[in-house]
């Protein structure tokens, strides 16, 4: 097993896992954004869907949606406090009995035959921390889907500008007064977060030409019985299409979630986030501006590509 799956595996099963990650559109606004979009393009292919297999699942976010949408879904994630997480809200949505959780590793598929599922999607980039088997991975997922294929990867144009922003995510905060660990440490440490910062070309340069944020430091990390964010492969608009397009996808489109939020100050998005009429109009605004091929490079976190088999 590589480090990669290792260290995912120990940071996403961590206990808390399946409880923060499903307050995160209650804590963030980029997460609002990002989920809003990939809903709107999801419930836009579900002509002719039945089966859907939802690939590093998480709380079920999607998978919940799908299931409310008539779906059969199989929540396929490596990470059990998630999957536990997911099943819980499931149960509450009355969709449990449309979701069928397994607990495993996108690098090993094997237990699925070809074309098992109408629409294949991978959503919050959990192919980028499979690192060095992204390709094998998009593949993989590729040969399961027998008709759509949605699935957002990490951007690597939209990963650099983060290296010269050492508070990149306080913009997004909703509300610093919430409970939230991660918040609390965002707005108590963000001071010190700038004083200490300083640009670092080369580090910009080596992540623009290899894609690859993290390696040593969190492999060192993890044997000394941490649990460090994941290495994680960044993708460029036409690798990922490229990718695609040699594995059989066709009518391949690219988005950006988040490139026009990512424009705004923090004042001026909470604003918006706490109107429910701005809040609806901004949403579809959003998704507009970042479906256009000409920023989806720049989304906040992820690049998106929709295609068909």
């Amino acid at each position: 097993m590589d480090y990669s799956r290792k260290i995912s595996e120990r940071l996403w099963n961590l206990p808390d896992k399946g409880e923060l990650e499903s307050r995160r559109e209650d804590t963030f606004i980029d997460d609002i954004v990002q989920k809003s979009h990939l809903e709107k393009e999801l419930l836009s292919h579900l002509d002719g869907i039945r089966t859907v297999f939802d690939g590093g699942a998480g709380c079920g976010r999607f998978s919940i949606l799908l299931a409310k949408h008539g779906c059969q879904v199989t929540h396929f994630d490596i990470s059990q406090p998630m999957i536990d997480k997911a099943k819980e809200l499931a149960e509450k949505e009355g969709v449990l009995d449309k979701i069928v959780f397994i607990k495993g590793a996108l690098e090993d598929l094997s237990a699925f035959a070809d074309n098992s599922f109408d629409m294949v999607i991978s959503f919050d980039a959990p192919v980028s921390y499979t690192y060095p088997r992204q390709e094998q991975v998009i593949g993989e997922l590729v040969r399961i889907c027998g008709k759509r294929i949605l699935l957002s990867v990490s951007s690597r144009l939209g990963y650099l500008p983060y290296l010269a922003n050492p508070i990149q995510k306080n913009q997004f905060i909703l509300d610093e007064g919430y409970g939230d660990p991660f918040v609390r440490w965002c707005v108590e440490n963000a001071a010190e977060a700038v004083g200490a910062f300083r640009f670092q070309k080369d580090a910009v340069l080596k992540v623009w030409s290899d894609g690859l944020m993290g390696g040593e430091e969190e492999i060192a990390a993890y044997e000394g019985g941490g649990a460090p964010w994941c290495i994680t492969y960044t993708f460029l608009p036409d690798e990922l299409e490229g990718l695609l397009e040699r594995c059989g996808v066709k009518n391949i489109r690219l988005a950006g979630p988040g490139a026009y939020a990512r424009t705004i100050p923090r004042e001026v998005l909470v604003k918006i986030m706490n109107d429910p009429k701005q809040r609806e109009e901004f949403l579809d605004v959003c998704y507009r501006y970042d479906s256009s091929p000409y920023v989806c490079g720049m989304g906040k976190d992820n690049l998106l590509a929709v295609g068909e088999l």
